[in-house]
């Protein structure tokens, strides 16, 4: 993987933080995103100076902001002595050769950042996978800007172009095009061999109820999972705490259990390409049979977080899939009035804290009888012989009464239809008042 250099282990780098509010963006949002875009600073191992804001209606194309924005910023950081400009928004090339060369530092946009504390999170073979994908992605059409320093292939007539001035440069230039290029393809076919063993271990698992969490950065999905499962997980109060999917059993009751997997968390403006790349670890939640939606409910952004998710799941092309949102740190909300208003927007919600165990129980009953809306009560006639089948309808479900006749045992049982069809292929065995 590429890592940008940060001084996590050293002193911490001295950054200043761009921002540009666009007309349908508030000034309380635009405040929101920067807060964030410091907390993301602060977990790549940066230290926050100063921000620099500016309103305009569009984008200039050369500098993002403009240029006598430009040249104010280049001036605070040599007074500051900031040795990183982070901006809050992706910048294409050109505006990132422009602003270095005008300001003198480094620069970085919010999907290097990202990128890069991603880069510092992956601890397997497929998130570090993931990421080195994402950063090449990433990299290659900004390659031009590592050989500046080579000559490069000139323009028609006058003496810097024509036949014969061709340079070393873009002979060097292609040739690492096409090194990242080939390491892209390998990468990509490491993932999709990733995503084919995951397809197997799903396989194996299909006759379990599978529960995704999902939800933004730092909203407490994790602690959730903790608590929900006793798993042994990593929960910090930082962005992006965990990047690879944690799957554990959740006993319900009722002789129900269910597979809960914990997913990496979304974020208002998250990179495209780290979306694709992690879409192995996110086919959990493409895969699942529902999705738990965690919002943290005492942020004051909480349905811009929403959306986020949203617009997130929307990508993944599972934004109809069965949801069930869970308003999550309840023990920190202190306005009735916001939560009234969420619980008529999301009336089938559950409000929970997953910090002191809160409405643990009721988040419990509403997958259960999310589970429930598919089962069916059979009665079954079932030779006893059929030891491992009389094993798996105790296994995954509900024995509601049992006889014996004979050979024969007459089961009522209540289970999930997908088990029912599993189990009973054919109609081998006899069915009573389905």
């Amino acid at each position: 993987m590429v890592r940008v250099e940060t001084a996590t282990e050293q002193e911490p780098e001295r950054a200043l933080l761009v921002g540009l509010i666009l007309p349908e963006v508030s000034h309380l949002e635009a405040r929101d995103t920067m807060d964030e875009l410091a907390l993301l600073a602060d977990t790549a191992g940066a230290r926050v100076v100063d921000r620099i804001v500016q309103e305009r209606k569009t984008i200039d194309p050369a500098y993002f902001i403009g240029r006598g924005k430009a040249d104010e910023l280049g001036l605070r950081a040599k007074e500051l002595d900031a040795e990183v400009v982070i901006f809050d928004d992706d910048l294409s090339p050109a505006q990132m050769r422009n602003l270095e060369a005008l300001v003198g530092v480094k620069i970085i946009d919010r999907s290097r950042l990202i990128l890069d504390i991603f880069a510092g999170r992956a601890k397997t073979r497929e998130a570090q996978t993931q990421v080195e994908l994402a950063q090449l992605n990433y990299m290659l059409p900004r390659l031009t800007r590592q050989w500046t320093h080579l000559s490069r292939q000139a323009g028609h007539g006058g003496t810097t172009g024509g036949i014969g001035t061709r340079g070393p440069g873009e002979t060097q230039l292609e040739v690492d095009r096409r090194a990242l290029r080939n390491r892209i393809s390998t990468l990509s076919r490491a993932l999709n061999q990733i995503v084919r063993q995951r397809a197997l271990g799903r396989k194996r698992r299909s006759n379990t109820f599978c529960v995704a969490i999902v939800g933004y950065t730092n909203t407490g999905k994790s602690t959730l999972m903790h608590a929900l499962s006793g798993a042994d997980v990593l929960m910090e109060n930082r962005l992006f705490a965990t990047l690879d999917s944690t799957t554990r059993t959740v006993y319900l009751g009722y002789n129900r259990e269910i597979l809960l997997t914990d997913t990496v968390g979304f974020i208002r403006k998250l990179p495209h390409h780290l979306v694709a790349s992690f879409r192995s670890t996110l086919e959990e939640a493409v895969q699942a049979d529902l999705l738990l939606h965690i919002v943290d409910v005492s942020h004051a952004f909480c349905d811009e977080q929403i959306a986020s998710v949203f617009e997130t799941l929307e990508g993944l092309g599972i934004v109809e899939k069965p949801m069930l949102t869970v308003f999550n740190k309840i023990d920190r909300l202190d306005d009735s009035g916001k939560q009234s208003r969420l619980q008529a927007k999301y009336p089938q919600s559950v409000w929970v804290s997953a910090r002191t165990g809160e409405g643990l129980d009721d988040l419990r009953e509403a997958i259960y009888d999310r589970i429930e809306s598919d089962r069916v009560t059979l009665h079954l006639q079932v030779s006893q012989a059929e030891g491992k089948l009389l094993s798996e309808l105790y296994r995954v479900g509900e024995i509601l009464s049992i006889h014996y006749r004979g050979n024969d045992v007459l089961l009522e049982v209540k289970l999930s239809r997908q088990h029912a069809q599993c189990l009973l292929p054919n109609g081998r065995y006899r069915l009573k008042n389905k």
